[in-house]
């Protein structure tokens, strides 16, 4: 691995975890157009470290409150904090069934496939467009426990490359009631449980670390962590003014776009 490709795949990392266009479809991508055959479980770890990162630096005034409300003597004033716990840990659920489960060895051999990857990139798409052509008769100011499971089902789905995380779980909260701003920020939220937990799986498989690396890992872990930021604050802003199906657009194009390629392009 170069520091450039370090630095791109950094980017790309950060950018699609957070925009609804599927982060582990995109990386798949990317390593296949730079020629990345095996970007190391270190490195990929250290990523989606800096993308937590970054969910955490956005969301901190928030998980201050959440850990402020489970620390005796526990005060009426931060029982919707504890709510909020609950409710990340009931969305968690599906997602963690499926991760320690015999599909997740499955879904692995996908990475491998650059056509799958795009046609589930099309389902994306696809997915992104289903508010615009529904719409539920009732709108919460919240999420509600229904929601909260509907949108972990929507996160356990995106276990597939392709399948965009925050994409699935904002359009579940969307067709479950929630006002749309308000199933973005749970879903950012539900990513922080999500990547964790899924970074203390891969540190297992660990191994030596090639210290001539480490610098290039740190800079990419500096990229994921900065994109994802911006990613956030981006999505958050398009969400609120209501073009929440643009993301829907460039994953037909792209997904198109790069079937076609792999498909009957050179090689």
């Amino acid at each position: 691995m170069t520091l450039l490709q370090a630095i791109i795949l950094g980017l790309v990392q950060g950018i699609t975890e957070f925009l609804p266009v599927s982060s582990s479809g995109h990386l798949v991508l990317a390593q296949q157009f730079l020629g990345v055959k095996d970007q190391g479980i270190t490195f990929e770890v250290l990523v989606h470290f800096g993308t937590l990162l970054s969910v955490v630096a956005y969301f901190w005034k928030e998980l201050w409150r959440m850990l402020i409300s489970i620390w005796p003597p526990f005060k009426e004033e931060h029982a919707a904090d504890r709510r909020m716990i609950l409710l990340l840990g009931l969305a968690s659920i599906p997602a963690a069934m499926v991760g320690f489960s015999p599909l997740e060895g499955i879904f692995e051999g996908v990475y491998e496939k650059p056509e799958v990857v795009a046609l589930l990139l099309l389902i994306t798409g696809a997915i992104l467009f289903i508010p615009r052509c529904f719409t539920g008769s009732r709108v919460e100011k919240s999420v509600q426990w229904r929601s909260a499971i509907v949108m972990g089902l929507g996160q356990a789905f995106a276990i597939l490359p392709g399948i965009s995380r925050s994409g699935s779980t904002i359009v579940a909260g969307m067709l479950s009631g929630v006002r749309s701003s308000r199933a973005a920020e749970f879903s950012f939220l539900m990513a922080i449980p999500a990547i964790a937990g899924a970074t203390v799986v891969k540190l297992r498989h660990l191994g030596n670390v090639d210290s001539t690396l480490m610098s290039y890992y740190a800079i990419g872990t500096v990229a994921a962590f900065a994109s994802g930021l911006v990613a956030i604050y981006s999505v958050l802003a398009l969400i609120r003014r209501g073009r929440f199906e643009y993301f829907g657009i460039y994953c037909l194009l792209a997904g198109s776009a790069v079937f076609c390629y792999f498909r009957f392009g050179p090689g």
